[in-house]
């Protein structure tokens, strides 16, 4: 073997050496990378829940009759918090959690964008309640859902009551949407986009 070859052979063995240690620090930094932001999302988590259960706890104290429509539901989509602005062009966004049969399963956010709106700035909660679990799994297994025309609101009737009639108790989704001051009017969700953001 001439001191050429031998050369040759040394320095393909070194690259060798250091393409695998680079490729052992960079699985190094992605599994360092992955576990923060698997602490980050819990935290997330925790917080959305946190919010999602204070919201249940006014919006039941408020109506009662949205408990008994959780009962039924296969389903229900918290969002505690939208915020809508607009000005000319205008949009909406907010974080919450799905629940089924009382447990968080995933987390979406909802955003919406509109034009020709009025100025101002407006926010507010809703809640969607899934009443079959079809309508449910073709939520969940959509890849962002869309709210179309088939949607039923509950609306408040005389004395600050949620009036749910026959044909609302029938439709596959059914939305409430609240504030602090209690039932919301002229909100619609129409267009807005759910995403899955957690599993």
């Amino acid at each position: 073997m001439n001191k050429l070859t031998s050369k040759l052979r040394l320095f393909a063995s070194l690259s060798a050496t250091v393409l695998m240690l680079n490729g052992c620090t960079a699985a190094l930094v992605d599994t360092e990378a992955l576990k923060a932001e698997a602490e980050y999302l819990k935290e997330d988590a925790t917080k959305i829940d946190a919010r999602v259960d204070a919201t249940l706890e006014q919006l039941y104290q408020t109506h009662p009759h949205t408990q008994d429509l959780s009962q039924r539901a296969a389903g229900m989509l918290v969002m505690p918090l939208i915020t809508e602005a607009s000005f000319g062009f205008g949009g909406s966004y907010g974080r919450g959690a799905l629940r089924a049969k009382g447990e968080t399963v995933e987390y979406y956010s909802m955003a919406s964008a509109g034009y020709g709106w009025q100025f101002g700035a407006q926010q507010y909660a809703h809640a969607l309640f899934f009443m079959s679990s079809k309508a449910l799994d073709d939520f969940r297994n959509s890849d962002g859902w869309t709210v179309g025309g088939d949607i039923d609101y509950a609306f408040q009737g005389d004395g600050e009551t949620l009036r749910l009639d026959t044909t609302t108790l029938n439709a596959p989704v059914i939305a409430v949407v609240f504030g602090q001051a209690g039932l919301k009017f002229g909100v619609s969700l129409e267009g807005a986009k759910y995403t899955r953001i957690l599993p």
